[in-house]
């Protein structure tokens, strides 16, 4: 992950991943309430972020309570710098902002390998592809695939296609758990579709080429928004940093001169 934001995002996950080992390791503190604790976690945007199982429904609520806690009262003690009014503003406002910030965190990440995923998809459908072309089986044209690149996507399908050679899950199965390791309705779409034509026996080829296609204009008109919206975010650091230094720098000796007439 690259930037300041993915690096706060790796320390907000890694914050809950030592809570769930300091739980199982039997010294720990609880600070939220045990009702809170029973309640069940959604799993699918911890899937979705490669972190199935890795962190329980009680460490999660633990730790969305710590965060808020721990922002609420640096707020807090901010605030009280100017007034009260400001350290209860800001205090309140700590608290809601460290509620949120393992839920924003988790989801940050899986968007981050959906779009890591959807970069490399159109480059694993057309090896593929060729290999059926070339005759091989689809096992062995992602064995190709698995085999020769090194990206995300390459070793979520190495690691099931070896479930599936070691009879641990059939194929199906584990073709549809990588497809939800991931928060992309395209590859499930396209997983369906390779299920569907190994079941009765379809060109597969021709389907993956199609998908290739898809998937590399998919990723380009996304590309291309993201492109489009850069403007857009420019307006708010130039609105709030950069005009108001320039409307200070240009009228500022107009005042000192309208000052010093009075």
């Amino acid at each position: 992950m690259a930037g300041k934001g993915d690096g706060l995002v790796s320390k907000i996950i890694a914050f809950a991943l030592s809570l769930d080992r300091r739980s199982r390791s039997g010294s720990f503190q609880w600070l939220a309430p045990p009702s809170l604790r029973k309640r069940a976690v959604d799993e699918r945007p911890w899937e979705a972020a490669g972190l199935e199982g890795c962190v329980s429904s009680a460490v999660v609520w633990e730790a969305r309570v710590r965060l808020a806690l721990c922002l609420g009262a640096i707020g807090l003690v901010l605030g009280l710098t100017f007034s009260l009014e400001m350290g209860m503003l800001a205090g309140a406002g700590g608290v809601v902002a460290g509620w949120q910030a393992l839920p924003w965190a988790v989801g940050r990440r899986a968007q981050k390998r959906t779009e890591e995923m959807e970069r490399h998809l159109s480059e694993m459908l057309d090896v593929v592809a060729l290999g059926l072309r070339s005759g091989l089986s689809f096992d062995r044209g992602l064995d190709l695939y698995v085999s020769h690149f090194d990206s995300l996507l390459a070793h979520s399908f190495s690691r099931a296609q070896g479930q599936w050679v070691r009879g641990l899950a059939s194929r199906p199965d584990a073709l549809r758990h990588v497809a939800a390791s991931y928060a992309s309705p395209l590859l499930e779409r396209i997983v369906e579709n390779i299920i569907r034509s190994l079941r009765f026996g379809s060109t597969l080829a021709d389907n993956l080429e199609d998908a290739a296609r898809e998937a590399r204009r998919g990723y380009q008109v996304r590309k291309e928004e993201q492109v489009a919206k850069a403007p857009v975010k420019m307006m708010v650091p130039t609105g709030m940093l950069i005009l108001p230094a320039m409307l200070l720098l240009v009228l500022g000796p107009v005042l000192l001169e309208l000052a010093g007439g009075f």
